[in-house]
């Protein structure tokens, strides 16, 4: 018989497919109380799972999460409940570090704002505003995991001073350590942030941070909306404070603040920094992978792991 796998929040199509292939799928609905019989259940980062959904599925063993953060997912109620939590690290490293490229390159040199402009037919009776260079400026990174030291590498390629801020130093790493944030954000052209969301990095980019990047400053986001003081931020942009910010995350998803779509010095997009052809595969290959693993009883990443 085909082993039923509950699905705790909604999942991409091309995920929902993958798994409908080799499982039965059933949508959690969480009116409908307790949900015995399933071994293992699905969520993304961003949903998460927590002990309210664990104790309503007294067989659960599994949890499977998309995604490389796990700030949402209770790993301690899991591990107390002799949950295992499989997640996807690893696998959108590179695609997520080229996303934060290439949200620099678009949000200094303009490369939206000279797009809406050429296709509103302004080329030619007008003359398109100044960009910022990078060649050789200064790049401050805000968390140097493995996504945060390959933006470094593509950073420090490109010519730029590259400096981090994080926990703790981390003397393998061949860039300088800043342990204030402000004190980063006051030596960089760009701060680009890469750390894990949760309590710990809530609102670390707030007002005072912003002013410290200063008037000809980019921020880039692609770690966690949370992360970011949103109002700040938008005050920031609006007033000048900073010059131009390269967003992949927000405080709401997908309802974002109705304020960045009047800036023309922001850019945009839908929480997208992962999604390629290549990681989109391999992303879906490591889950099938990873609930094989655990089907057969093989070792398979476990984030509970010491969580207890």
């Amino acid at each position: 018989m085909t082993e039923s796998i509950l699905l705790l929040s909604a999942i991409p199509a091309d995920l929902r497919a993958a798994l409908a292939d080799r499982f039965t799928l059933v949508d959690d609905k969480p009116a409908e109380g307790p949900r015995p019989g399933f071994r293992i259940g699905v969520t993304m980062a961003l949903a998460g799972a927590n002990d309210a959904h664990f104790a309503r599925m007294p067989d659960l063993r599994l949890v499977v999460s998309q995604g490389a953060g796990l700030e949402r997912v209770d790993l301690s109620a899991a591990a107390k409940r002799g949950i295992a939590v499989a997640y996807t690290p690893d696998v959108m490293t590179e695609d997520v570090a080229d996303a934060a490229i290439g949200l620099m390159y678009a949000a200094a040199r303009r490369v939206a704002e000279a797009d809406r402009f050429v296709r509103a037919g302004r080329w030619g009776g007008e003359r398109m505003g100044l960009g910022i260079s990078l060649h050789r400026k200064a790049a401050g990174i805000v968390g140097l995991g493995k996504i945060g030291q390959a933006i470094a590498r593509r950073c420090a390629g490109l010519g730029m001073d590259v400096a981090w801020t994080g926990p703790r130093p981390k003397p393998d790493q061949p860039y300088a350590y800043v342990a204030d944030i402000r004190a980063l954000a006051e030596r960089s052209d760009v701060l680009i942030l890469a750390t894990p969301g949760g309590t710990g990095t809530d609102g670390i980019v707030d007002a005072a941070v912003l002013a410290a990047l200063g008037p000809r400053g980019v921020l880039v986001n692609i770690a966690r909306g949370s992360v970011v003081d949103e109002p700040a931020l938008l005050d920031a942009l609006e007033g000048g404070t900073i010059a131009a910010a390269g967003l992949d995350v927000f405080a709401r998803e997908p309802g974002l603040d109705a304020r960045f779509l009047a800036l023309n010095n922001v850019v945009l997009a839908p929480h997208s920094a992962s999604l390629t052809h290549e990681t989109r595969a391999l992303l879906i290959a490591r889950i099938l992978s990873d609930i094989e693993a655990f089907r057969d009883g093989r070792p398979f990443l476990d984030a509970t792991a010491g969580a207890v």
